[in-house]
């Protein structure tokens, strides 16, 4: 069995797979956003503009989080049934405008089971019950591990991502396009087995 491999903290050597992580800066519509975490928190509120604009000013991400909770109660009606679409999508963006750094982190996971160890929510992540055990749908782990074996099976890195087809999917007013990455950081990746193992924290179990 493989043991996992949990990450929590952003400065921790798998900590870049976080939203919360930062030096994965993106551009959606030719805004900059800061983090996926800013991205996906604005995604919430299309209708509100001004929410959204608030949510990607903040140089933190956990600031980021923060300013759109008051706002909660009018996020998107359909936010239950679409959040892990537009998390998958954030994740992409991501990978896109980020490819080496991204994909070299995801492919250093090897075949590890991926879990977000968390405190509070354990529908992203799960949470522990003792020293060896974490119990939770752990959906953004399971996210990561789905681009991880997408990465795998390219045959060259990913230049685009097409927006989701959802309702009034849309950023500042303006409905979101296509996100195109970087090709000059595209054409510097490495063959996959050019990648180096990081080092290792795991747990033995996931319920």
């Amino acid at each position: 069995m493989h043991r996992l491999l949990c990450f929590l903290r952003t400065r921790e050597a798998f900590g870049g797979l976080s939203n919360m992580a930062s030096g994965f800066p993106l551009s959606v519509n030719g805004v900059k956003i800061r983090t996926s975490e800013a991205l996906y928190q604005a995604c919430r509120f299309p209708h509100l503009p001004n929410v959204q604009r608030l949510i990607i000013e903040q140089n933190s991400p956990m600031t980021a989080k923060m300013k759109g909770k008051p706002y909660r109660k009018d996020s998107r009606p359909d936010w239950d049934r679409v959040r892990a679409k537009i998390m998958r999508w954030s994740l992409r963006v991501k990978l896109v405008q980020n490819y080496r750094a991204f994909s070299t982190l995801l492919l250093s996971t090897g075949d590890r089971p991926i879990v977000e160890e968390s405190r509070k929510d354990d529908f992203w992540g799960a949470m522990p019950v003792d020293p060896d055990t974490l119990i939770g749908m752990n959906v953004l782990g399971r996210l990561l591990m789905e681009l991880r074996e997408e990465v795998r099976r390219l045959e060259a890195p990913l230049a685009e991502v097409p927006p989701l087809d959802i309702p009034d999917f849309s950023l500042l007013s303006r409905p979101i396009g296509v996100v195109s990455g970087n090709a000059t950081d595209r054409a510097s990746i490495d063959p996959p087995n050019t990648i180096v193992q990081q080092g290792e924290k795991g747990r033995q179990k996931i319920v």
